[in-house]
């Protein structure tokens, strides 16, 4: 059996007109990251490579609604990179075309500048790419140290870039440092509310960095979305 996906040497633009997209930067936790001074902790991380999305990228102000949309297209460049998917990454219009055709959303979406979270990703997800998620309910921020052994798992098991929205923000989770006896962990957090220029150094550690809980998360209820990795190819 032949798929377009595995080609080697496959590459293609992620969506619309090529002048206007950004050259963005792979694999930026890779670029010199501190480590998360989590003592004894043994660190479960993203495998394969990303591209990291994030706002004002594509000539798309963005900005106070696009987090949720920028971390889709970061989990759907790791499908891409890893050559599970030859569809191009999504553009903001084409998830929000896509939650109204599948009739989640009404005809005044598409081309708004309305919130979306872990949820419609997973519609997102399974309706362009056939990817099934998982999703994590956290009732407080606070709480998500209690969830590291979950996430942890995941990581060791499927690899895939997460998504985390709560307070009407999201961010994409690329890791988890814990110490099973103490408790103590740390989050490897690529924000997409960066909105300058393609600099590892402006980036790293503010944001893409490990964080602490109360470094990040609030007292608000959080969505985890943990996108699978395909059993097939």
């Amino acid at each position: 059996m032949l798929r377009e996906a595995n080609a080697l040497g496959a590459f293609g633009s992620d969506t619309g007109d090529r002048s206007t997209q950004t050259r963005r930067l792979r694999d930026v936790h890779t670029m010199g990251l501190p480590k998360s001074r989590i003592d004894g902790g043994a660190e479960s991380c993203v495998e394969g490579s990303y591209d990291y999305y994030h706002y004002g990228q594509d000539r798309v102000d963005d900005a106070g609604w696009g987090c949720a949309y920028r971390s889709c297209q970061t989990i759907c460049s790791w499908y891409k990179l890893q050559h599970y998917t030859h569809v191009p990454v999504p553009s903001h219009l084409d998830m929000q075309r896509c939650l109204h055709r599948i009739g989640d959303k009404d005809g005044d979406f598409a081309g708004s500048r309305r919130w979306i979270g872990a949820v419609e990703l997973s519609y997102v997800l399974d309706e362009l790419l056939g990817v099934t998620c998982k999703i994590l309910n956290v009732p407080s921020g606070h709480d998500m140290p209690s969830y590291a052994r979950e996430l942890a798992h995941h990581f060791h098991t499927m690899g895939t870039p997460c998504m985390m929205g709560g307070g009407q923000l999201a961010y994409t989770l690329l890791g988890v440092d814990w110490n099973e006896k103490t408790g103590e962990c740390a989050f490897l957090i690529l924000d997409p509310h960066y909105a300058e220029g393609e600099d590892a150094g402006k980036i790293i550690p503010r944001w893409c960095g490990w964080k602490r809980c109360e470094e990040v998360f609030v007292k608000e209820f959080y969505n985890v979305l943990l996108p699978q990795r395909p059993t097939s190819v």
